[in-house]
C-alpha cells in the first residue's frame, strides 16, 4: 500500500474512533450536586471533518498535508431540532478567523458529528473581519434567531495599531438552520457590545435584548454591567434605553465585567440567567460562570443571584489558547426537566454538563447571596454550621470534626 493511502486510512481510523467514543459522567463524588461533568470534550479541533482539513487527491496533495487547519473549537449556540442536539459553535482556523458550523447528537453527550459544510452568514454593507460566539434562540415570532459578535478593525485606530477593533452584534435568522438570512446590525448608544441575548418571547409587543454596553474592545470601564432594553422591531432593531440589569462589583467573580450566556429557561417561579463573570489576577483574566434569576413580568429584575461561581475551570479546562476560561452560550432544556449545558475551557475545546431545572432552581433560590464582605461570607458558613449541628444533634446523628 502507498503512503499515502496508508497515511489516509490511519487518519480515517483515528477520527472514527473519536467520533464514536462514549462519554461518561465524572464519578459522583466529583460532583458538587447542581450539575455533573462529563469526562471527555464533545467537540475539539480534531472532530472537525478530514474533507475540511485536507486536500484528499494524491496529485494536489502528495504528502497528505493539512491544508485547512483548525486551531480550536468553542463557545457553541445550542438548540433542540427535530429531536436532535445541535450546537453551533465558533470554530477558529489557524489564521484567527473564526465562522460557524454545526455538528449534531443524538444524546446531546457524545458523538457530535459536523454537518458536512460550515454555515454561511451572509455579509453587510460593512464586511466583519471577525465573526464569533452566537447565541441561538427560537423566537415565539416562528424565526430561529443567531446573535453574535461581528469585530471590525477601529478606523479610528492610530497607525501602526493593529489590534484596536470594535465589536457589535450581528443577526441573521433562519427557519431550518442551514439557509440563513443577515438583518442589519443592532444599534445601541454604547460604543461597543458584545454578547447580546435575544429574549424569546414579545415584550409588551417589542423584541427585547439583553446587552452588556462597554467602552472598548476589551476594557467595559464605564459600561460594565449586563444589560436589557427593547426594540419594536428586529429588522433594523434599535434599543435607545438600556437598564443594566447586573452591574460588576468590586471584589466579585465580575468585578472586571459580565456578560449573558444563552437565552434564559422560563420556569414557573421566574427567567434562569446563565451568565459569565470577569475578575483581572496576576496570571490574567479568569472567566467563570454564575446563576441569578428574574423575575417572570419584569424581565430587568434580579429576584435571586446565588453568591459566587457557578462554575469554575478546573483540571485539564484551565490549559488551552486562553487558559483559566469557562464561557457558556448555549444550553438545552428538555421538556422532561433535564438542563444540558454546553462550555467552553480556555478557549479551546467544548464540553457538556448536564444537571436537572429543578436542580438549577434549588440553586439558585437557596443558595444565599453574596454580602460583599469578609465578615458576611463566614456569617454565611456558621449559619451553615449551626444549622447543621443542630440537625446532628435532634436526629442524634455522629458529626465528623477535625
Amino acid at each position: 500500500m502507498k503512503k499515502f493511502d496508508e497515511r489516509l486510512q490511519q487518519l480515517e481510523k483515528e477520527y472514527t474512533q473519536l467520533l464514536q467514543q462514549k462519554n461518561e459522567p465524572l464519578a459522583e463524588a466529583e460532583s458538587n450536586g447542581v450539575f455533573s461533568r462529563y469526562r471527555l470534550p464533545v467537540l475539539t479541533a480534531k472532530h472537525t471533518p478530514l474533507f475540511w482539513r485536507y486536500d484528499l487527491n494524491e496529485t494536489t496533495n502528495p504528502f497528505l498535508m493539512e491544508r485547512f487547519s483548525i486551531n480550536s473549537v468553542l463557545n457553541a449556540g445550542a438548540i433542540k431540532w427535530d429531536g436532535k442536539y445541535l450546537l453551533m459553535p465558533r470554530v477558529e482556523s489557524s489564521d484567527r478567523k473564526s465562522f460557524f458550523a454545526i455538528a449534531e447528537s443524538a444524546n446531546g453527550i457524545d458523538n457530535f458529528r459536523f454537518w458536512n459544510e460550515p454555515v454561511v452568514i451572509p455579509e453587510t454593507d460593512n464586511p466583519d473581519t471577525n465573526i464569533y460566539d452566537i447565541r441561538l434562540v427560537q423566537h415565539e415570532d416562528g424565526w430561529i434567531y443567531g446573535l453574535f459578535c461581528t469585530e471590525r478593525k477601529d478606523p479610528d485606530a492610530p497607525a501602526g495599531d493593529q489590534s484596536a477593533a470594535i465589536a457589535q452584534c450581528g443577526i441573521a435568522r433562519t427557519k431550518d438552520l442551514k439557509i440563513w438570512e443577515r438583518l442589519p446590525d443592532l444599534k445601541t448608544k454604547s460604543p461597543q457590545q458584545r454578547n447580546v441575548v435575544l429574549h424569546p418571547e414579545f415584550v409588551n409587543g417589542k423584541y427585547a435584548f439583553y446587552t452588556r454596553p462597554q467602552d472598548g474592545f476589551i476594557e467595559a470601564g464605564s459600561g460594565g454591567g449586563v444589560g436589557f432594553g427593547l426594540s419594536d422591531t428586529i429588522d433594523g432593531a434599535e434599543v435607545n434605553e438600556e437598564i443594566i440589569v447586573d452591574p460588576k462589583i468590586y471584589h466579585t467573580v465580575n468585578e472586571s465585567k459580565n456578560g449573558w450566556g444563552p437565552a434564559p429557561i422560563k420556569t414557573e417561579y421566574g427567567w434562569l440567567h446563565l451568565a459569565h463573570g470577569v475578575r483581572n489576577t496576576a496570571a490574567g483574566l479568569r472567566y467563570v460562570l454564575y446563576m441569578f434569576m428574574t423575575d417572570l413580568y419584569d424581565l430587568a429584575r434580579i429576584i435571586y443571584k446565588p453568591a459566587g461561581y457557578f462554575m469554575a475551570p478546573e483540571k485539564d479546562e484551565r490549559i488551552g489558547d486562553v487558559s483559566n476560561v469557562v464561557f457558556s452560550n448555549g444550553w438545552i432544556a428538555d421538556e422532561d426537566g433535564k438542563v444540558f449545558i454546553y462550555y467552553a475551557s480556555s478557549d479551546t475545546r467544548m464540553h457538556v454538563a448536564v444537571s436537572t431545572v429543578e436542580q438549577l432552581l434549588d440553586y439558585v433560590m437557596h443558595t444565599p447571596e453574596d454580602g460583599l464582605r469578609s465578615a458576611t461570607t463566614v456569617e454565611r458558613l456558621m449559619n451553615i454550621i449551626d444549622k447543621n449541628k443542630t440537625y446532628v444533634k435532634d436526629h442524634r446523628l455522629q458529626l465528623t470534626e477535625q
